[in-house]
């Protein structure tokens, strides 16, 4: 498993490293020296996105950091992102961030779509969901530092995030014991802010290399059984068909939340979904 991740990180580092330049699964498998059929497995196992995904949400990334604090213009920022033409780049632009190019240039308020990848390089032994919900604790002021490690990797899954104001908020959840934390080592594995007036679920994050275990019913469970008993519980995520949502949705839907209401929250077409009480979460 070790090795496996550390295949996964000497390829993200070269991706990094070649931003700017053409990018794609033979080049960096042929860079790193790595089987291109081994890496895309061991990749998308370990990130959550096959490379070319990634490589592709972090040069529009940086593409709309440059629109924000450049003077470049669009057909230049289009072709260090690797687009030939302003239009295809402005097309996949605008499914991404809901907006155009020249629109986001003209708001000045860069928000990332994807942050450089971090990995953890040892496993996490995990325990069943009763046992993990034990591990679950209350978040303190000193576990901000750790939580906002995960917020910048799961940054993909909230749109228009800004980390001074999140910060903020986030402390202020914790002051009103309404954050809930999973941690390993120096690690944070799963977060979780709640509202026990609205029955909502404002935040939930679980890192990406564990989305496939039982952490995220392992919260769910403990926010039902300890804080919003005998409660409908709601979340929102990315509607149908975003190409901008890389599983969240899925996750929702697994943990047994039904399609409620679309919304528009901070500018940004999401979905609410509900999960009543009597909704059974399946422990086995």
């Amino acid at each position: 498993m070790v090795y496996k991740v550390m295949n996964v990180i000497t390829a993200i580092d070269y991706i990094e490293d070649h931003l700017s330049e053409k990018l794609d699964l033979d080049i960096v498998a042929n860079a790193v020296h790595y089987s291109k059929y081994h890496l895309h497995r061991t990749f998308t196992a370990s990130v959550g996105l096959t490379i070319h995904d990634y490589i592709q949400r972090r040069k529009l990334t940086e593409a709309a950091k440059l629109l924000v604090f450049s003077n470049k213009p669009i057909i230049e920022i289009a072709l260090i992102a690797g687009y030939e033409s302003q239009q295809a780049f402005t097309s996949i632009f605008k499914a991404m961030y809901k907006k155009s190019p020249n629109q986001y240039r003209k708001e000045q308020e860069f928000y990332p779509l994807q942050l450089r990848f971090v990995l953890k390089k040892a496993s996490i032994c995990l325990e069943n969901i009763l046992e993990l919900q034990k591990q679950i604790k209350l978040a303190t002021l000193s576990d901000v530092p750790l939580w906002m490690n995960l917020v910048r990797l799961v940054i993909d899954g909230f749109p228009n995030l800004h980390e001074e104001e999140y910060i903020n908020k986030l402390k202020k959840c914790i002051a009103e014991k309404r954050a809930l934390i999973l941690k390993c080592d120096n690690t944070v594995i799963g977060s979780m802010v709640f509202s026990k007036e609205t029955g909502s679920i404002d935040f939930f994050g679980i890192h990406p290399q564990y989305r496939n275990s039982e952490i995220a019913q392992a919260f769910l469970k403990k926010v039902m059984d300890d804080f919003l008993l005998d409660t409908t519980i709601s979340i929102t995520t990315f509607r149908e068909g975003d190409k901008a949502d890389t599983g969240h949705r899925e996750m929702v839907k697994k943990l047994g939340f039904a399609e409620a209401e679309l919304l528009t929250e901070f500018g940004y077409p999401t979905q609410k979904f509900v999960l009543s009480s009597e909704k059974v979460i399946n422990t086995n």
